[in-house]
Formats: structure tokens, sequence, C-alpha cells
């Protein structure tokens, strides 16, 4: 399973660089808060994985990066992905950088 640092996604957007970006987090909590990323929910992404594309890299996740990652472990036992990341600390490392 791989992951993705906060600073290597601002970079790659920076950089511009193409790349998906999923939220799997309820309803509630992306009203609360959200960066625009795609929706998909968790409870979603085994019957909707054929949605997610294979041919730039995809990035999960979610509050603090538990459920992104492990969808990305899912996807990649089930289904033979090996473009996808989980982005490390989730919602919760934005949120810490930008009170910093």
């Amino acid at each position: 399973m791989k992951s993705i640092k906060l600073s290597d996604l601002r970079d790659m957007e920076q950089n511009g660089t193409s790349f998906k970006l999923y939220d799997l987090r309820e309803d509630y909590e992306y009203s609360d808060y959200n960066i625009g990323a795609s929706r998909l929910l968790m409870s979603e992404v085994m019957d909707r994985y054929e949605e997610i594309p294979r041919d730039i890299p995809v990035i999960f996740h979610c509050e603090s990066g538990n459920r992104s990652r492990a969808v990305v472990e899912s996807l990649e036992r089930l289904h033979q992905f090996s473009n996808l990341y989980s982005l490390e600390g989730g919602i919760q490392a934005i949120r810490e950088t930008e009170q910093s």
C-alpha cells in the first residue's frame, strides 16, 4: 500500500501533474469541510471500482487516513490496482497546516 504526504500532493498540484483525488467521507463530513475532491463514499468503492482511473495517480483521502488506507489496500489486493495512494493524515493533516 502506498501513501502520499500532503506536501507531495501540493507539489503535484503546483507542477500540473495529472491525478484524481477522491474523498471517501460521509456526506456530513464532506459538508462540514472539503477540498473539492470527487466524491466516492467508502461504502460504494467496491461497487464502483471500474470508474477509478488506472492510467494516472489516484489519491484517496478521508478524515484521518485510516479509511483511505483500507480502501487502497483492498483495491490493490482485489482488483490489482497499482496507481493508488492514501493521503497521510487525511483532512486532519490539511487542517493542521492551515492552522499553522
